[in-house]
C-alpha cells in the first residue's frame, strides 16, 4: 500500500465504508467537499447517511463498482449535493455555548486525476474481489490508517487517544469537551455520539480529536501534537504475540507526539512508557491522590446514577466534577478529557460543567429501554479487563452506595467472545472476569473474519466461567439466547449485553417481548441447558 495520500480533490473510494472507522473518515472527507464513495455488503444507517451527505454507495464488493465510478467521475456534480457545514458559536460569560449557526458549504475541490485512491481497513481479505479489481487497475491503495494519519498531520492542533481499554469513551468525552465549550472540533471516533449525532463532525477550529487503533499496529503512523494513552495490555493476538510488541508500537506513538497525557494508574506506562518519554513534555493523571499524578481526584462516590468526585490540579483543589457516567475507569477517563482541558486554557468550572452532560457512545454501558420491570443495557467490552470494570459498573445498579435505593435485583451478564484468537489466548482470563453477575449466558464465538482454528468455542468458554461462577447457561446460538431470556428474565433484572460482535441485535426483539401484556406473549420454545 502506497503512503502518499491526495486530499486536495482527486476522488476517494472506501471499500468497506460502512465500518465504524472507516465511516468516520468518509464523513470527513464528504463534508470537506470531496469526491468520496464507497462499498459495503449491506445498506445501514450509517451508509445512508453517508449517500444523503453526497457519498457515492455500492452495496456489493467487485470490479463493477470501478466501471460506474468511471463513468461518472466526469460529472462530479451528480455525486455531491450542496450541503451546509454546522458550527458552534464560542463561549461566553463561562456558559456553555448553544447550537446555532451554519457556515455555506465550501465550493467543490476539483477532480483532479479520475483516478479514485482507494482505502481498506485491515478487515479486508487480499482475496476481496473489489480490492483485486483495483490492484489490477493500479489504483493507489492505502490503509484507513493512512487517511487518518493525514487528517492528523495537517491539524495545527491534533490529539489522537490511545490506550487497550477507553478510547472510544475518552475520546469522546475529549470531543465533547471541545464541542460543547464552543472550541469547535474536528472529531474522528469509533463510537456514534449523540451530540453530534454519529462517529465523526467537522470542525472550524485548528482542533481535532481522534481515536487512535493499536489492534493492527497503524498506531505507529500517527504525529499528533497530544498523544494519550490510556493503558496498555495485550488484546490483539492475531497481531501481536507478546506485550512487548505491543509496548514497542506505543513507544514509537511517544517518539511522534509532541505532549504526552498518560495515566498512572496503569503499570505498563509507569515502567515502560514515562521512561521513554522523559524528554517530552509530559502530564500525567491518576484516580491515586498519592501517586505524584498531575491530576488526581479524592473524595470519591461512585453512584448508580453517576460518579462524584473532588479534583485536584498538582496538589491545588479545583472543583467537584459531577460525571454521569458509572466506574472507576470513566472517572479515569474523564481525568484525561481535564487535562486536555486544562491544557487548552479552560476554567475548571466551565469544563466541569461541559462534562456533567456527556451522555456516553453508543455502546458504552447504552441504556437501550426497560419493560416489566427489566431493564437492557449494551456494551462493548470484550477483553477480560473491559468487562471486569463493565460489571462492576452494573453491580452498582443492584448494590448501590449507602443511602441510594436499590432499583435492580439481579445482574445478567450476556456475553459473545470475540474472535477465536483472543477467546483462546485469555480463556483463564475470561474465566474469572463474571463475579460481579448474577447470571451469566454465554454463546459462540464471533470470528470477525477469523478462521475457526477448533482450538475454541463458545460451550468451552460457558465450562470455564462455570468453574468460577454458579449459574452459566450456554446457549450456542442468538435465537437459542432470545428464547432463553424469554423464558427466564424476570423483574428487577439489569441485563447487559457485553460483546464486540452482533448481540446486540437481540435487544430489540426482547424488549418487544416483554412490552407485550403478559397474556399476548408467545409461549417461548423449550430451551435445552
Amino acid at each position: 500500500m502506497q503512503h502518499t495520500l491526495d486530499l486536495s480533490g482527486r476522488p476517494i473510494h472506501f471499500i468497506g465504508i460502512g465500518g465504524i472507522g472507516m465511516s468516520a473518515l468518509a464523513y470527513i472527507l464528504t463534508k470537506r467537499r470531496l469526491a468520496v464513495s464507497g462499498s459495503d455488503l449491506r445498506s445501514s444507517n450509517i451508509t445512508r447517511h453517508l449517500q444523503e451527505l453526497g457519498a457515492r454507495i455500492f452495496l456489493q464488493q467487485d470490479a463493477t463498482n470501478f466501471e460506474r465510478l468511471a463513468q461518472t467521475h466526469a460529472s462530479l456534480s451528480d455525486l455531491t449535493p450542496e450541503l451546509r457545514v454546522d458550527s458552534e458559536k464560542p463561549s461566553t460569560n463561562g456558559k456553555l455555548p448553544v447550537l446555532a449557526s451554519e457556515h455555506p458549504s465550501q465550493p467543490l475541490q476539483a477532480v483532479g486525476p479520475s483516478l479514485p485512491q482507494v482505502v481498506c481497513s485491515t478487515a479486508i481479505q487480499p482475496n476481496n474481489p473489489e480490492y483485486q479489481a483495483a490492484l489490477a487497475r493500479g489504483y493507489p491503495i492505502f490503509h484507513r490508517s493512512d487517511v487518518l494519519a493525514a487528517l492528523i498531520q495537517e491539524a495545527p492542533q491534533s490529539i489522537a487517544v490511545a490506550g487497550t481499554h477507553g478510547k472510544t469513551t475518552t475520546s469522546s468525552l475529549i470531543g465533547y469537551l471541545l464541542f460543547r465549550v464552543g472550541l469547535d472540533p474536528t472529531i474522528v471516533i469509533g463510537g456514534e455520539v449523540a451530540a453530534w449525532q454519529g462517529n465523526a463532525r467537522i470542525g472550524h477550529s485548528p482542533y481535532l480529536v481522534a481515536e487512535a487503533d493499536e489492534s493492527d499496529g497503524s498506531l505507529a503512523k500517527l504525529t499528533p501534537t497530544i498523544g494519550v494513552i490510556t493503558n496498555i495490555e495485550l488484546d490483539h493476538p492475531d497481531y501481536y504475540s507478546t506485550l512487548d510488541q505491543v509496548v514497542a508500537i506505543f513507544e514509537t506513538f511517544v517518539n511522534q507526539s509532541q505532549t504526552l497525557v498518560v495515566s498512572l494508574d496503569c503499570p505498563v506506562i509507569r515502567d515502560r512508557i514515562i521512561p521513554v518519554a522523559a524528554a517530552k513534555e509530559l502530564l500525567s493523571y491518576s484516580l491515586r491522590q498519592n501517586s505524584g499524578a498531575d491530576y488526581t481526584v479524592g473524595d470519591v462516590v461512585y453512584g448508580a446514577e453517576g460518579t462524584t468526585a473532588q479534583v485536584f490540579e498538582r496538589g491545588q483543589y479545583l472543583g467537584e466534577l459531577h460525571l454521569p457516567l458509572l466506574g472507576e475507569h470513566n472517572l479515569s477517563n474523564a481525568l484525561a478529557a481535564v487535562a486536555i482541558g486544562r491544557k487548552a486554557g479552560l476554567e475548571f468550572s466551565l469544563l466541569a460543567l461541559a462534562l456533567s452532560t456527556f451522555e456516553g457512545a453508543r455502546r458504552r454501558f447504552e441504556y437501550r429501554g426497560e419493560a416489566q420491570g427489566i431493564c437492557f443495557v449494551d456494551d462493548y467490552a470484550h477483553h477480560p479487563s473491559e468487562i471486569r470494570v463493565t460489571l462492576a459498573s452494573a453491580r452498582l445498579q443492584t448494590h448501590p452506595p449507602d443511602h441510594q435505593p436499590q432499583r435492580w435485583q439481579r445482574v445478567v451478564a450476556l456475553f459473545q467472545p470475540h474472535r477465536y484468537s483472543r477467546t483462546h489466548t485469555f480463556l483463564a482470563d475470561f474465566s474469572r472476569a463474571f463475579r460481579d453477575a448474577d447470571v451469566v449466558v454465554v454463546t459462540d464465538i464471533y470470528s470477525a473474519g477469523e478462521a475457526d482454528t477448533g482450538l475454541i468455542n463458545g460451550a468451552q468458554v460457558a465450562d470455564a466461567i462455570a468453574s468460577h461462577h454458579a449459574e452459566v447457561y450456554y446457549q450456542p446460538t442468538l435465537t437459542r439466547v432470545t428464547a432463553f431470556l424469554e423464558q427466564n428474565l424476570q423483574p428487577g433484572d439489569f441485563v447487559i449485553c457485553l460483546g464486540a460482535g452482533d448481540l446486540n441485535r437481540i435487544i430489540p426483539e426482547i424488549l418487544a417481548h416483554y412490552q407485550l401484556p403478559q397474556a399476548q406473549q408467545p409461549m417461548a420454545e423449550a430451551v435445552l441447558q
